[in-house]
């Protein structure tokens, strides 16, 4: 017997993480109970983490980059007095210190951990060293010395605070480790730390209000989850949008260069669409557009 290759579903679901579940299994967890061919997400999020976690099927796979590259906000608390193997509230506690920063000493602090700064991942984390998950070298018991990598963080805000804890807002760009911030600027203000919960608010342009939560994705709810779904054009929303003419719609959904309407810098990515919907993601050229992902709708 054939084996059932599931639906064709296009678009996204954004779905409130709770703690305690990886990324992959929600991933795992939609797909199965949406039936759908194909799957993935856009911007891991810890297991201890809860927040948006944006689900592309289908087609909207195609446009994974354009979410993983935007701005993302995060919500969380860091605890001051420890630092820990993880860089969170679920590791072996390494060193203890009595010292606790005040408002003032918190906030002078946070000037440099904005604009383009350099940040070494935690050594739990899904950075691959020689081809493996730094993670799982470091549950083997191997220390690790990872590189430096850069970030951009738009913001770092502090919303509250007392003697033991402090909590931040933080707007960043690709590639971001909440738990490295609160490592490091436990270590700037001498007194060590490491984040006791964290959140996504919102990922570009998807946010947690409104979000599905999790407990409601069951095959059971597949009618509804189906009315959840954005259209996958929701993650395009960042670049231009050109229209393809009738004869240029059909070379690009060819993979040739294709005539469109309006204009853009050269070179800029760009989205196209016709009277069908999306087209495809490309390169403007002057009056045509370079396919780059070509939706197959």
């Amino acid at each position: 017997m054939a084996r059932k290759k599931g639906r064709d579903v296009n678009g996204w679901l954004i779905v409130d993480k709770p703690a305690g579940v990886g990324s992959t299994a929600v991933v795992a967890k939609v797909r199965w109970a949406l039936d759908a061919k194909k799957a993935g997400h856009a911007g891991t999020l810890d297991p201890d983490a809860t927040g948006v976690l944006a689900v592309a099927l289908g087609e909207a796979t195609k446009t994974v980059a354009t979410v993983t590259d935007a701005l993302k906000c995060y919500d969380f608390t860091v605890n001051w007095g420890a630092e820990t193997a993880t860089d969170d509230a679920s590791g072996e506690v390494l060193r203890t210190a009595d010292a606790r920063p005040d408002r003032a000493a918190i906030e002078s602090a946070l000037p440099a951990f904005t604009g383009d700064i350099m940040q070494v991942p935690p050594a739990f984390s899904a950075v691959k060293v020689d081809g493996e998950r730094a993670y799982d070298l470091a549950r083997e018991g191997e220390e690790l010395d990872l590189a430096a990598r850069s970030l951009w963080v738009e913001s770092l805000t502090l919303l509250d605070c007392d003697r033991d804890t402090a909590r931040f807002e933080m707007v960043c760009g690709k590639g971001g480790y909440v738990r490295s911030i609160a490592r490091d600027l436990g270590r700037a203000l001498g007194c060590l730390g490491h984040v006791a919960h964290l959140r996504r608010t919102w990922s570009g342009p998807f946010e947690a209000e409104g979000a599905v939560p999790f407990d409601r994705i069951d095959r059971d709810a597949q009618d509804w989850l189906d009315t959840q779904l954005l259209p996958l054009e929701v993650a395009l929303s960042d670049l231009p949008m050109l229209r393809a003419t009738p004869e240029g719609a059909v070379r690009i959904r060819n993979g040739n260069p294709g005539q469109v309407t309006g204009t853009a810098e050269w070179g800029d990515l760009v989205w196209v669409a016709d009277a069908g919907g999306p087209v495809c993601i490309g390169r403007y050229q002057g009056g045509t557009v370079q396919p780059e992902r070509v939706f197959n709708l």
